[in-house]
């Protein structure tokens, strides 16, 4: 292994050494899935960048079985692609799948909000205002990786308030996704002051009651991020 090529191991190793750490799952192979996989969202592993199933056992301190299946499960779900005697590969960011992936996810989110609207509680609004409050304070920081999780974390708790188990879960197969182009798209779009607006104007009409406008109002948002992400992707 070349010195260059072992400093960029230690520096993986350590990143994935730090996520394992949050991690409580004991069953290997999908503790395995899990790191691998906020890995992958979060750009420690990124768009394009190789990876060798002997290197991450390595650095999980795991045998190369459950390291394999966590790999293996990556590639069904098209985050991952093996390149025979090269490794595995981190599919990159392609815009035509965004698109798809943007297309569902504006009606889908569209639809929690509707269904949000009338099950959340005043304790519920109040912790998703706080949420902006601490989305505001991290852009006058220009701190937009922070931004970007409480962004993540806004609408899941939105999503988690509709309380149907179905949606979440239709919803989290592309959450990852969305998340990883948001990422590594930020800080080349617009500082996303807008974004803090239209998560008021969602909220407000969640306290109306008025569940048209949210869905409408959330739909109106997700669109408006798909138009920044794919100009900065044509580019």
């Amino acid at each position: 292994m070349s010195v260059e090529r072992e400093l960029e191991y230690n520096e993986l190793k350590q990143k994935l050494i730090e996520i394992a750490s949050k991690s409580d799952e004991q069953r290997l192979p999908l503790r395995a899935y899990n790191i691998l996989r906020i890995a992958i969202k979060n750009l420690v592993l990124a768009p394009g960048q190789t990876i060798l199933e002997r290197e991450i056992a390595e650095a999980l301190e795991m045998s190369r079985t459950p390291v394999r299946e966590a790999l293996v499960r990556l590639q069904t779900e098209g985050i991952l692609t093996l390149i025979p005697r090269k490794g595995f590969n981190i599919n990159p960011i392609k815009k035509n799948d965004l698109k798809e992936i943007y297309e569902i996810t504006e009606s889908l989110d569209g639809l929690a909000v509707e269904l949000a609207t009338t099950k959340v509680t005043k304790e519920d609004i109040k912790y998703l205002k706080k949420l902006i409050i601490l989305q505001q304070e991290q852009l006058e920081k220009n701190d937009l990786y922070e931004w970007s999780i409480l962004d993540d974390q806004f609408h899941a708790e939105l999503i988690n308030f509709a309380s149907n188990s179905r949606l979440n879960s239709v919803i989290n197969i592309h959450a990852d996704q969305l998340y990883r182009a948001r990422l590594y798209t930020i800080n080349n779009r617009p500082i996303p002051y807008q974004s803090i607006i239209e998560h008021n104007a969602i909220i407000a009409c969640i306290e109306a009651k008025d569940k048209n406008a949210a869905r409408l109002a959330m739909q109106s948002h997700r669109k408006r991020a798909w138009s920044e992400i794919v100009n900065i992707l044509d580019d």
